[in-house]
């Protein structure tokens, strides 16, 4: 055997430089796309056809179904995508992925690219030092472009001739005399090899290369093929085991459906493996026998597993998709909800440590900041109970705004964690750090206000322990300021949802300047109740707390 240790190590270091370009390129895409990514966000809440496009495409900018689908799962926990919208994203994730086997297999293949990308890297690398960050990106992803294909250059000349290591082919042999069971051998093969290579993209290609140097036959990597399918499934499975219900109801449709296509392609395996070389002929009728023997034929092959991939993943779309309502109630019954809290927003999937493209993790990010003005929103009704509502509610709304007062200091401290991790990202867009920072903002200001509405109801709780009573004029007045301080809250939160663009300025400043006004107006009246004997000095110190404090609030 000529194939030494020197010869592995290099096969790992082509294998690294090729999933780095990989990498390379796929930040390059998703920098390029900015807000388009948003845009495609959004287009997921739509309907499950929507909800195909919309894997596919970013699966495209991705380069990877396991970064789609573990974003999937991701924005499910977060309640970004309910799980029902998630089945069409994860669908069209799994058409998304055979995109990068047509580009390895056409350029990778059928050209010898590696001088082209030489020189390309050679345009682009200039592109990163102008004074453009959209042409920065360009640059980027034109060298990873290029990068990946040198990568699968070196990766090509690194793996064992098998001419020369005969061995290594005698070793594989050993497992292609089980008929079916061979089939089923190498599915699991697929299966472990996107485990360890963590990208569906990476297994596919090492299987074209394996086909291409004449390691395995046609039908033993179509089974991997299968095999990678099911792998691609696992990541987003662990990543959705520290998520809610929800989470882990997506994660499961991805397995189940992709386990379900891996069934029925199973079989029927020999004739559409035919069929596929029947559709090669149709398109190139001089071209041999994708079964045949020779370097002409192992050409064709890597077209062909690419055809294959295509057609099952489009195929199993095409054939499940009518069934996807009964898959639902399926995965349901296997994932119930055993408790309360599964039905309640947590902010758990942050914990799980997973970030997809920095762009979606800011969208991430910006939902959880909807989520606490709706919490600040809450706990001005709990506020307004106390004073409104009857005696004997007033301990329920003290428990609620406690409880949402220590809610909002785990928000705050998580989401805070959690923006610093994508600050990090030495790929983050100037437009994208100048929002982190503004977010860092915005929860700290959320978290002050959180205070502001504890600290109140604290001075409340104590004014009723020591029996002190405000007159109803003062209760008045304060009612009129809590209605005035609610649309402002209200008003922060149709910004927060719907964006700056919904910002109305001069409502904005209308609301402030009469917060202002009331507070003080009231102040005035305060001190003409103090000399008139209204009510005492203590009421009073107490009715000027709360004035002072909603000077703090959103107005």
């Amino acid at each position: 055997m000529n194939y030494t240790l020197v010869d592995f190590l290099t096969l790992i270091g082509s294998l690294a430089l090729f999933i780095y370009g990989m990498k390379l390129f796929s930040d390059g895409l998703q920098k390029i796309a900015g807000d388009k990514l948003r845009a495609i966000l959004k287009g997921m809440t739509t309907n499950r056809l929507a909800g195909v496009g919309t894997g596919f495409m970013s699966t495209v900018v991705t380069q990877s179904s396991t970064t789609t689908t573990v974003m999937v799962v991701s924005f499910v926990n977060a309640g970004l995508l309910t799980f029902i919208e998630s089945t069409g994203v994860i669908m069209g994730a799994n058409i998304g992925t055979t995109v990068t086997a047509w580009m390895v297999a056409v350029f990778g293949f059928q050209f010898n690219i590696s001088t082209i990308a030489i020189i390309l890297i050679g345009f682009a690398v200039p592109f990163l030092f102008l004074d453009n960050p959209r042409l920065n990106h360009y640059g980027e992803a034109a060298i990873g472009f290029s990068i990946l294909f040198i990568g699968l250059e070196f990766i090509k000349n690194s793996v064992p001739s098998i001419d020369e290591n005969p061995e290594m082919l005698a070793f594989l042999n050993q497992f292609t005399d089980f008929g079916f069971g061979t089939i089923l051998i190498f599915v699991l093969v697929g299966t472990l090899l996107t485990l360890i290579t963590q990208s569906s993209s990476a297994a596919t290609t090492i299987t074209l290369v394996m086909v291409f140097e004449g390691w395995i036959d046609f039908p033993i990597a179509a089974a991997m093929i299968l095999g990678e399918n099911i792998g691609t499934t696992i990541t987003a499975n662990v990543a959705a085991i520290v998520g809610n219900v929800y989470a882990k109801r997506a994660a499961r449709f991805h397995l189940m459906f992709n386990l379900i296509g891996v069934a029925w392609m199973l079989a029927v395996i020999t004739p559409f493996l035919h069929g596929i070389d029947g559709l090669m002929h149709f398109f190139a009728p001089e071209a041999p026998s994708v079964f045949d023997e020779g370097d002409l034929a192992r050409s064709q092959a890597t077209l062909a597993i690419s055809l294959f991939h295509t057609s099952f993943n489009v195929l199993n779309v095409v054939l499940l998709f009518a069934f996807v309502p009964m898959l639902i109630k399926l995965v349901e019954w296997v994932q119930p909800i055993t408790k309360a809290s599964d039905e309640e927003f947590r902010l758990q999937y942050i914990r799980s440590g997973l970030l997809s493209s920095p762009e979606l993790s800011i969208e991430q990010a910006r939902k959880e900041i909807e989520q606490f003005a709706k919490l600040i929103e809450k706990m001005h009704y709990s506020f307004n109970g106390l004073f409104f509502k009857k005696q004997k509610k007033q301990q329920k709304f003290l428990r609620k705004i406690r409880k949402r007062e220590e809610i909002s200091d785990e928000i705050e401290l998580e989401v805070g964690n959690y923006l610093t991790r994508i600050s990090e990202n030495s790929n983050l867009s100037q437009n994208a750090q100048r929002r982190v920072r503004t977010m860092h903002t915005m929860i700290n200001e959320l978290e002050r206000i959180t205070d502001i509405y504890y600290q109140m109801s604290k001075s409340f709780e104590q004014m009723q322990s020591r029996e002190i009573y405000l007159s109803e004029e003062a209760i008045a007045e304060l009612k009129q300021l809590l209605d005035t301080v609610l649309e402002a809250i209200q008003n922060m939160r149709v910004v927060l949802e719907e964006g700056h663009h919904k910002l109305d300025l001069e409502y904005t400043i209308d609301i402030e300047e009469r917060i202002d006004k009331l507070r003080d107006e009231f102040k005035t009246k305060h001190f003409e109740r103090l000399e008139s004997g209204d009510y005492s000095v203590k009421a009073g110190v107490y009715f000027l707390d709360f004035i002072n404090l909603f000077l703090l609030s959103p107005g």
